[in-house]
């Protein structure tokens, strides 16, 4: 049975996407079957991923939703690219947007990409969906089809004071919607050790929240490569394999594997 993991945080640039892109081809390269779902109307990880016009792209995560919600017969293999570093991307674009403003108001419209997850799981050991830096629909769609949640934390005050909503939509959503859901961990991201204030952030955290909440062993140090490895469209493994982020990226997929809720 496959796990469906999300990085969820309404707070953007606190490296979602780098994060899935990172522990999805890491998981790969451990022979894992892999599929990442850009759930976010500004297609940041189709992007990341090879795809610099995802709003040129025929078949995206909209269309698979609307099939679904039409409860239209399709191909569960439409849309799904193959990426060189061996996993498979359900992409995304602005087309997403439109989708989530039909889904208000439409009954158990929020089970809706969990019903398209459910259809192609038995096809892969991970799925990561990364989603969009907000808390409406897609990211309510995201929380109830997930077993785990990671939430990437930038180490800075306003993302961390942002957390506490987050945390209380997880809660509701566990409640009412997924009682499976689980937060697996807080990884804590673009850390600048050079700063006393980063420090300062990090102490933070686990004052606050490492009691109740898992906090990834390492962090993600800021890093211009995994930015510059983005605009190239490729993982950081590749792009820079030696350098300190792969190496947090690398540790980071050996607590997933080895995590046991």
């Amino acid at each position: 049975m496959s796990k469906v993991i999300i990085c969820a945080n309404q707070k953007g640039g606190v490296a979602k996407s780098t994060s899935v892109v990172n522990l999805g081809i890491g998981l790969a390269n451990k022979g894992k079957r892999v599929l990442v779902i850009d759930n976010d109307p500004q297609g940041s990880l189709t992007e990341a991923l090879g795809y610099p016009q995802p709003d040129k792209l025929e078949i995206t995560l909209a269309n698979v939703m609307e099939w679904v919600l039409n409860e239209d017969d399709y191909d569960l293999k439409a849309g799904i690219l193959h990426h060189e570093e061996g996993i498979d991307l359900m992409p995304a674009n602005i087309e997403l947007s439109g989708v989530e403003t039909s889904l208000v108001g439409i009954m158990s419209s929020e089970t809706t990409l969990r019903e398209y997850i459910e259809s192609v799981r038995d096809d892969y050991d991970y799925i990561l969906v990364d989603c969009s830096p907000n808390l409406g629909q897609l990211t309510l769609n995201a929380l109830v089809a997930a077993d785990e949640v990671i939430i990437p934390v930038q180490a800075a005050y306003l993302p961390i004071k942002g957390l506490e909503q987050l945390l209380k939509t997880i809660s509701r959503v566990k409640r009412k919607m997924n009682p499976k859901l689980h937060i697996m961990g807080i990884l804590i991201t673009m850390v600048d050790y050079r700063t006393v204030y980063a420090k300062e952030i990090t102490e933070v955290l686990y004052e606050h929240y490492g009691s109740s909440i898992h906090i990834f062993d390492d962090v993600i140090p800021l890093s211009v490569r995994a930015a510059e490895a983005s605009a190239e469209g490729v993982s950081i493994y590749k792009y820079d394999g030696k350098g300190k982020v792969a190496a947090a990226y690398e540790k980071i997929v050996e607590e997933v594997l080895n995590y046991e809720q």
